[in-house]
C-alpha cells in the first residue's frame, strides 16, 4: 500500500498541468489506431460534405436523376459497371459496334470487389447502392491503418500521421467513399507493401491473389518484387539474402506475373477471344484515338499527340516523367525505403506501358499513394496547413471536373 501511495503521489497530475501541455500527454497517450480512426473520420466529413455539395446540384444525367441523394451520387461512372457485374456477372459473347470492333463492356471491371458485395448482399438481403458504399468505407479506413504502421517501418510517428492526413483528404480521396474497387484496392496494397517490407514473402501469396483481381496491378507488382529480389542480390554482403528466401522472393514474383495475366486468360476462355479483355480496355480509349492495337510504351506519345500535337506534347511526357523519376531520388522519398520506391518506380513504368493519359489517369495514380510520406517530412506548420488545404480545394476541382455530370462530360474519373 506504502509503495502504490508513492507510486501515485509522483505520478504528475494532468489537471495541474497547462492546458496544452496536458493536451500533448493526452495525444501521447491515445493509441495509434484511435489517432488514425479520427484522421480518417474528419476527412471523409469533408469529402462527404464535398459530395453532398455536387449532388444538390447535378442535373439529369445517364446515371441518376436532378439532385440525387448521396447512395445514387455514388453509382456515377464505373459503378454502374460494377454492379452489372454484381448482378450479372461478365458476357460470354463480347457486345461488337456497328463497324465491328469490340464494345465497352463488363470485361474491363474485375471480379473481386463486385463479387464480395454480391456476396454481403445475398448474405444480408441489403441493396447494392449500400453495401458498395460501405464496402469502400470500410476498407479506406482499413488502408488508412495499414499504411500508417508501414510508415511508421521507415519515418517518425508524428509524420507518418500527416502523411495519412494527406492521404485521406487527397484531391481523389472522393473515389474512396463511391462504388469503386479503390478503396479494396489501395488496402490489398497497402497490406502486401507492409509485408514486402518485413519481408513475408509467403503471406503475400494470398494478397496478391485478391489484389490481382481487384485492379490491374498483378504485372505491377511483380517487377517490383523482380526489382526487390535484385536489389538484395546486388546489398547481400551487408544484408543477408539467404538462398531459402531467394526461392520464395523469386517465387512470388513469378506467382504475382501469373496472376496479373489470368483475368485476360479468362476473358479469352470464357469468351473465345484471346484479345477480350485487351480490345474491352481499348474501347475506352475509342473517342479519343480511334481503333488500335495495343503497342507498350505508345500510349503516352499518343496521348501526347492527341493533346499538344507537335514536338511540344512529346517535350511535356519526356518532362513529366524525367521530374517523377527524379524526385524518387530526392532526400525526402529515399527516406521512404527502397522497398516503396521499387513499388512507385514499378507502377509508373506500368503506367507508361499500357495507359492512355486522359481525366481517368488521376484516379489510376491512386497506388503510388506512399508518396505521401515524401510530402509529409517538411514539419513547418505554415506549409502543412497550406497543403492540406490545397488538397482539399483539390477535391473540388476534382469532383467538378470528373465525377459531377455537367452535360456531355468528356472527363470520367
Amino acid at each position: 500500500m506504502v509503495d502504490g501511495s508513492l507510486s501515485r503521489t509522483n505520478q504528475p497530475s494532468l489537471s495541474r498541468q497547462p492546458l496544452g501541455k496536458a493536451i500533448r500527454i493526452r495525444y501521447r497517450m491515445t493509441p495509434w489506431w484511435l489517432r488514425v480512426a479520427v484522421v480518417w473520420l474528419v476527412s471523409r466529413a469533408v469529402t462527404t460534405g464535398i459530395l453532398l455539395w455536387f449532388a444538390a446540384r447535378q442535373g439529369d444525367n445517364a446515371w441518376t436523376r436532378a439532385h440525387p441523394d448521396y447512395l445514387s451520387f455514388a453509382q456515377l461512372w464505373d459503378g454502374t459497371w460494377y454492379h452489372i457485374v454484381a448482378d450479372s456477372g461478365y458476357p460470354s459473347v463480347l457486345p461488337m459496334t456497328a463497324d465491328g470492333h469490340v464494345a465497352e463492356n463488363a470485361w474491363a471491371f474485375m471480379p473481386a470487389y463486385p463479387f464480395l458485395v454480391r456476396g454481403l448482399m445475398v448474405a444480408t438481403g441489403l441493396p447494392w447502392e449500400l453495401l458498395s458504399v460501405f464496402v469502400s468505407l470500410v476498407f479506406s479506413l482499413g488502408a488508412a491503418l495499414v499504411f500508417y504502421r508501414m510508415l511508421r517501418m521507415v519515418l517518425h510517428g508524428e509524420t507518418a500521421l500527416f502523411a495519412v492526413v494527406l492521404f485521406c483528404v487527397g484531391p481523389l480521396s472522393p473515389i474512396l467513399q463511391v462504388s469503386y474497387a479503390e478503396s479494396m484496392h489501395v488496402f490489398l496494397l497497402a497490406v502486401a507493401l507492409y509485408l514486402l517490407m518485413r519481408r513475408s514473402y509467403v503471406l503475400l501469396v494470398p494478397v496478391i491473389a485478391v489484389m490481382a483481381l481487384t485492379r490491374p496491378s498483378g504485372l505491377a507488382f511483380a517487377l517490383a518484387l523482380g526489382l526487390h529480389v535484385i536489389h538484395r542480390l546486388v546489398s547481400k554482403r551487408r544484408d543477408p539474402f539467404p538462398v531459402w528466401e531467394r526461392i520464395l522472393a523469386v517465387g512470388v514474383a513469378v506467382f504475382s506475373g501469373l496472376m496479373g495475366l489470368l483475368w485476360p486468360f479468362v476473358a479469352w476462355m470464357v469468351t473465345g477471344s484471346m484479345t477480350a479483355y485487351t480490345d474491352t480496355e481499348l474501347a475506352w480509349r475509342v473517342p479519343y484515338l480511334g481503333y488500335r492495337e495495343l503497342v507498350p510504351f505508345t500510349p503516352w506519345v499518343q496521348g501526347a499527340e492527341f493533346w499538344m500535337p507537335g514536338l511540344l506534347g512529346i517535350v511535356v511526357v519526356v518532362v513529366v516523367v524525367v521530374a517523377f523519376f527524379s524526385f524518387l531520388f530526392t532526400p525526402w522519398a529515399r527516406r521512404l525505403g527502397v522497398t516503396l520506391r521499387l513499388w512507385i518506380a514499378s507502377y509508373g513504368i506500368y503506367l507508361l506501358a499500357v495507359f492512355f493519359p486522359q481525366s481517368s489517369t488521376f484516379r489510376l495514380l491512386l497506388p503510388m499513394f506512399p508518396l505521401a510520406g515524401a510530402l509529409a517530412q517538411p514539419r513547418s506548420r505554415w506549409y502543412r496547413v497550406l497543403l492540406v488545404a490545397l488538397l482539399i480545394a483539390g477535391q473540388w476541382v476534382w469532383c467538378y471536373y470528373c465525377w459531377w455530370v455537367d452535360g456531355y462530360d468528356w472527363t470520367p474519373p
